[in-house]
């Protein structure tokens, strides 16, 4: 099918064909549709809906690149009961070999009004839709739109002793008063070597320990866990490690908010929201 008027709000309908312009997918072809189902008032339901859909999107300003009517779209699941739709990816890259690949469906949906009524007994108008994330992701990495740097875990509070989980748990609520992610080590306290473990796992920036002698004196030891891991390929020996304690400081109770910070800010920790 080929115009020779194209409306603004659907400029970009055209699509170049060598030297000619060639519309794709024209909404037209709902004229087409109607003339041959005029007996079928259920297609002409359909039809009709379509064009209701084709009319609104070309008034936004979206043509037949970026949304296109497709009576071959179909969707397995029995409850739909209106328009089914896709979302597709139309760049273009390359698998292992080389070969041309196109990313293909990234999500899809539709009308089901039926659905709710099936758990409340009253019909309830809905339209769903779910995303195909793992591809988007994919997507947003080839095209260098996405940041794949780690973020930063939150901070966590170890568990020196099982009795005092509610004096750790403080510690917790105070950081997060302050708007600094934080959690409390839930697995089994009794080795403190696996609670750090779980920290550098977690890509903790830093954790909190604070053990009876330290408790006593109304202190916490903080282990910056950045620098920790800096200093620790420096070190030539686990003997030197007990020594030497890299990157791990002490401060009274009362400072563990502004000395979490001060580390936070040295290695420009932040999450986002």
């Amino acid at each position: 099918m080929r115009r020779t008027h194209v409306d603004a709000a659907s400029s970009d309908d055209m699509t170049l064909v060598g030297d000619d312009r060639q519309v794709v997918a024209d909404p037209r072809f709902l004229d087409t549709f109607e003339k041959l189902f005029q007996g079928n008032e259920l297609v002409l339901s359909g039809i009709n809906e379509l064009r209701a859909i084709s009319d609104i999107v070309r008034s936004a300003g979206y043509g037949t690149r970026r949304i296109r009517i497709d009576v071959s779209v179909v969707r397995g699941l029995e409850y739909y009961t209106g328009p089914v739709y896709e979302v597709e990816l139309t760049l273009e890259t390359k698998d292992e070999k080389g070969r041309p690949v196109r990313f293909g469906s990234v999500g899809g949906g539709g009308r089901y009004d039926g659905l709710v009524s099936r758990f409340r007994g009253e019909p309830v108008p809905a339209t769903g839709f779910s995303i195909g994330v793992s591809r988007l992701q994919a997507a947003l990495t080839m095209l260098g739109k996405r940041d794949t740097t780690p973020e930063f875990g939150p901070v966590v509070v170890t568990v020196f002793d099982r009795d005092r989980v509610a004096d750790y748990q403080k510690m917790v609520a105070a950081l997060r008063a302050a708007n600094i992610r934080a959690e409390l080590y839930l697995g089994n306290p009794k080795n403190m070597g696996n609670q750090l473990k779980y920290a550098d796992k977690r890509n903790s920036p830093c954790v909190i320990i604070q053990g009876s002698d330290e408790k006593a004196r109304g202190e916490v030891q903080i282990k910056d866990l950045i620098d920790g891991a800096k200093a620790a390929a420096a070190i030539a020996s686990n003997q030197e490690w007990r020594e030497t304690r890299p990157a791990q400081f002490s401060c009274r109770e009362d400072e563990i908010v502004a000395k979490v910070r001060e580390v936070l800010a040295r290695h420009d920790v932040r999450w986002g929201i």
